[in-house]
């Protein structure tokens, strides 16, 4: 698991629209990396939902959103558009981003074992830190927590 104040894994992914992105494209920009499990789940629309209504805000301050699941391009295009999402989600199929991060891994639900995303969220300053992070998060709320967190 990477820490607060190390530097953001290089990555190369691509976006809903197929486009690839680099963690590279957003070095000189502050912004949030979130990891959500799937697209169209309960949880992971509440988050999605929540970003894009704050959006607006996020883009006032100079912070960029990006959203990151193993999802393939397909779906990522298809909640973006069901969501009206203006923000990147990137498309982690093999997992290697998720592992980088260190939020692919065992999770328990139902006293059923399997492996998943652990829904995790990364601020990161204009010089490519990681400055904090949310494990565990709640999506409840946490739109509102990051823009606070990157404004305080």
């Amino acid at each position: 698991m990477i820490s607060e104040g190390d530097p953001v894994p290089k990555f190369e992914v691509n976006d809903a629209n197929g486009n690839k992105v680099k963690s590279s494209d957003f070095k000189g920009k502050k912004h949030a990396i979130y990891f959500y499990p799937k697209d169209f789940t309960p949880g992971c629309t509440t988050e999605a939902d929540e970003f894009s209504k704050d959006y607006k805000k996020f883009q006032k301050a100079g912070i960029e959103i990006i959203g990151i699941s193993p999802d393939d391009v397909d779906s990522h295009k298809k909640f973006c558009d069901k969501m009206g999402i203006k923000y990147p989600l990137l498309a982690d199929v093999d997992k290697k981003v998720s592992k980088m991060f260190g939020v692919w891994g065992k999770k328990k639900f139902m006293g059923r074992e399997y492996m998943g995303v652990a829904r995790s969220t990364f601020l990161v300053d204009e010089k490519g830190k990681i400055f904090k992070i949310y494990p565990k998060v709640k999506p409840d709320g946490h739109s509102k927590q990051v823009l606070d967190d990157f404004l305080n």
